[in-house]
């Protein structure tokens, strides 16, 4: 929700958000999230994982993933 509002989110939005939110302040790479929700090699994942936090970012505002510089991103409360 945002502002009280129901968000909705897509296939990939949702569980990539649901698997930071499961490891907050952990840091995962790109080559990780991907591996873990689209149940692929992480090998041509190419910015399908950042298209996909930019789009959560659009839709619940910033603030919730953080990007690690030269790591990935990671989830804060």
């Amino acid at each position: 929700m945002k502002n009280g509002e129901e968000v909705s989110l897509t296939h990939h939005e949702f569980f990539t958000l649901a698997y930071l939110i499961q490891h907050p302040g952990w840091v995962f790479s790109k080559e990780q999230i991907y591996e873990e929700v689209w149940k692929e090699n992480p090998e041509h994942c190419g910015a399908a994982v950042a298209n996909v936090i930019s789009q959560i970012r659009r839709k619940l505002g910033e603030g919730y993933i953080k990007t690690v510089i030269g790591s990935g991103y990671k989830f804060e409360q």
